[in-house]
């Protein structure tokens, strides 16, 4: 559990260089997976039937009841079993954003459709938490009876009280933030899910409008937060942000005049730092208004646009020792902040690091730096020296991701993972039996807290993989969500990403169904004989232009014609020249998507590719029929 944490001081840094890149390649894709799969392991509430994380069972199941609302389900946030809603709204924000920059790459790994029910996962407990207009539910259980206990989140015993912020008792950082998190995961789910899309997008602007009209600090409404989660930074930067959200959401121009307006009064243009995370907004505000800037939606405010981006790139330079006043890093590379949990800040960080880069990219555009002229590779460079010193390559070659390489931490400071499964042994473990027989022991955890990014090493490389050594130890949502849009933005690849272009979150699920019609359709017949219980039909589906380049999205249908199920179909796909969706890559072809197995008899599965060429050369490698 994160202790409060203040705005970064700007005096007395300094750099020390990276160490060369000088170790093995890591496999990002499968770190992905395994990052997404740590949120399963942290929902609180029923547990689903595709639960992964099979050792761990329903837990607080009469959340809010004594209050007369259902809050069941929702995220702990760390090693304990209480549901914090500043950090949950922040983790929620965070992942969507991972979503909506890098879908298509999570869709080319098959990890799209986790990634997105572990956002909704978020989102349906907020539209309960969110049961009035000026009413939202900011905590769940008190930090300090659950500390005093060792306990499964199965076994709980503490108070499991609900606190709220309402007119009378404002929070306008905590209301800012749900507000954020609701607006972009309205656009992860908008293609998918249009009414979950629309209902969430208006649960944002009623939240930001409780934020902005009843404005004052939570953590003075919800004090028992104050120990742990304390809104040091105030609530200026969650009203910008959830701004910026909702603009990006909705192009509502009222949003957008917010960001114009208030810039220079709320610290948008003016706060110049070099950390991003769960309370100081300010570095993520200045890269979502640098990004509308590059994108040519500033309008009036391109003035005040700019300083915003003047600001953004003030911690970019900053991250990569190019600025006035740079940031510091360990012996070994890495970005280093706090003590207690340092880790949140090196991939909040690199997230950002990431998406600018990739935003420079796409208008052609440099950073501009007290050292000069920096082109955007290098912050991608940057993130990826970050990402990879967290999977191993770092003077300990340790690797800080659960389960990932052979070297990681086996003694996690998390309650769920240190005591033997409740499915294993369902005798209750009470309140202080957990610390005298689960938390001194000296012995791996019993359940692998697979994906989980714990606090990591100090300010000198050193780390101590030690249970109560919960300042190292103790992972948490935040640390995991801005790393799923990194791990798959690595897993893609160099090539062709650009933010300009209309690249939309596709569905999570194929489409067993005949596509629908397009007019003048491009066909390309099959290329299996026509013996072949087997047809694939092509056809070009939408065109744009874009900065001279003409682009094509294609749709391709393959069909079963037997009277069998189809299994163990391999295509082989050549003159692919971008981005695919709706199939799985295994070698040198392509299979069905993960979450299909077969192709019953007479049915269809679509997938879709974008790219500037005539349709890609499709045929069929191998299958069988049951």
């Amino acid at each position: 559990m994160e202790k409060l944490t203040g705005l970064v001081s700007m005096a007395s840094l300094f750099l020390l260089f990276c160490l060369p890149f000088a170790f093995a390649g890591h496999d990002y894709s499968q770190a992905l997976s395994k990052s997404i799969l740590f949120f399963e392991a942290q929902r609180s509430g029923y547990l689903p039937r595709n639960q992964r994380i099979t050792w761990r069972a329903n837990s607080g199941l009469n959340d809010g009841k004594a209050s007369g609302v259902d809050l069941v389900g929702g995220y702990y946030d760390a090693g304990d079993n209480v549901k914090f809603g500043l950090p949950m709204a922040f983790t929620v924000t965070m992942m969507s954003w991972s979503i909506i920059e890098y879908g298509k790459q999570m869709a080319a790994n098959g990890e799209l459709r986790h990634a997105m029910e572990a956002v909704k996962w978020g989102t349906d407990y907020f539209i309960k938490a969110h049961p009035q207009p000026y009413v939202l539910y900011g905590e769940v259980g008190d930090g300090n009876s659950d500390h005093y206990c060792w306990q499964r989140p199965e076994d709980m015993t503490t108070d499991r009280r609900a606190y709220k912020i309402d007119p009378s008792n404002p929070g306008s950082d905590l209301a800012g933030e749900t507000a954020a998190a609701m607006a972009a995961a309205s656009i992860v789910f908008r293609r998918s899910n249009p009414a979950y899309s629309r209902e969430l997008l208006r649960h944002a602007y009623q939240l930001f409008d409780f934020a902005d009209k009843y404005r004052g600090k939570y953590d003075g409404s919800i004090t028992v937060a104050q120990k742990y989660y304390r809104s040091v930074s105030g609530y200026n930067d969650e009203l910008l942000w959830a701004a910026a959200w909702l603009y990006q959401a909705s192009n509502n121009e009222f949003y957008l005049n917010y960001l114009g307006k208030n810039g220079d009064s709320m610290g948008g243009t003016g706060w110049a730092i070099s950390e991003f995370g769960w309370d100081v907004k300010y570095a993520g505000v200045q890269t979502l208004v640098a990004k509308f800037l590059m994108q040519g939606k500033a309008g009036q405010y391109v003035p005040v646009f700019e300083r915003y981006r003047q600001k953004a790139e003030f911690f970019m330079c900053s991250l990569i020792g190019k600025g006035s006043r740079n940031i510091q890093k360990t012996p070994g590379g890495l970005i280093f902040r706090q003590r207690w949990n340092n880790m949140q800040f090196v991939t909040s960080a690199s997230f950002l690091a990431t998406v600018y880069s990739d935003y420079l990219t796409s208008s052609r555009g440099s950073l501009k730096c007290a050292a000069g002229n920096v082109a955007p590779s290098q912050l991608l460079s940057f993130a990826k020296s970050q990402v990879d010193y967290l999977l191993g390559d770092n003077p300990r070659a340790t690797s800080y991701m659960v389960g990932y390489g052979n070297n990681y931490p086996r003694q996690v400071h998390h309650r769920g993972s240190s005591i033997v499964s409740i499915k294993v042994n369902p005798k209750l473990v009470a309140c202080r039996q957990g610390y005298a027989n689960w938390y001194t022991r000296k012995a791996s955890d019993p359940n692998v807290l697979t994906g989980a990014v714990v606090g990591g090493p100090d300010a000198y490389d050193n780390f101590a993989d030690e249970r109560d050594n919960y300042e190292q130890t103790e992972p948490a949502t935040y640390n995991n969500a801005p790393l799923l849009g990194i791990l798959a933005r690595l897993a893609g690849g160099d090539g062709r990403y650009n933010q300009r272009l209309p690249v939309a979150v596709p569905a999570p699920n194929p489409v067993i169904a005949k596509p629908k019609p397009a007019p003048k359709p491009k066909l390309t017949p099959t290329h299996a004989s026509s013996s072949s219980p087997i047809t694939i039909n092509q056809k070009m589906t939408s065109s744009w232009n874009d900065r001279g380049n003409t682009y094509y999205r294609y749709s391709t249908v393959v069909t079963n014609k037997s009277y069998k199920t189809l299994k163990d179909l391999k295509l082989s796909i050549s003159k692919l020249y971008g981005p695919i969706w709706g199939l799985t890559k295994t070698g040198n072809s392509y299979g069905f998507p993960k979450w299909l197995n077969s192709l019953p008899a007479g049915k269809s599965l679509e997938f879709v590719y974008i790219h500037s060429a005539s349709p890609a050369d499709v045929s069929v490698s191998s299958y069988s029929l049951a």
